[in-house]
């Protein structure tokens, strides 16, 4: 599996919005600032995110984007999936995008595509966005460390 431009944007967006969600609502040339990501691009992204309830808007001045739910109820394969559909790397093992194979019954290739999509999802579904921010904060305090020394 090979993440999208637009998803690992996307993730990095969600990322920063969970580590403000207590803040509240965002705007999007300040996530696009902080995380260096082309804000018109990222408007997409995030009306995407909307559009699937992932995200809430508010207009107007203290407006922007924020989470609709709490980061711990959020995944990176909810975020992944609205963006690029199927996590599967063939179709014929694909929840989403299922297309029939003529080998399907007696191709080796298939169970092992399968272990892959299997393990994939696992951890993408597993992982939220709370687990996330966690790992952020321990990234910068071992970096301020590494740095300090």
């Amino acid at each position: 599996m090979k993440l999208s431009k637009k998803s690992d944007y996307a993730l990095r967006a969600m990322i920063y919005l969970s580590m403000n969600y207590q803040k509240g609502a965002v705007q999007i040339k300040e996530i696009s600032a902080k995380e260096r990501i082309p804000q018109k691009f990222l408007e997409n992204i995030l009306l995407t995110l909307r559009k699937v309830g992932i995200l809430n808007s508010k207009m107007g001045l203290k407006g922007g984007y924020a989470l609709a739910r709490s980061p711990d109820l959020i995944t990176l394969g909810d975020v992944i999936r609205a963006l690029d559909g199927t996590i599967a790397p063939v179709d014929c093992v694909s929840q989403m995008s299922y297309r029939k194979c003529s080998e399907e019954i007696t191709c080796a290739i298939r169970g092992v595509m399968l272990d892959v999509r299997n393990a994939v999802t696992e951890v993408l579904d597993a992982m939220t966005f709370a687990d996330m921010c966690k790992r952020t904060k321990e990234l910068i305090e071992n970096s301020a460390l590494t740095y300090s020394i």
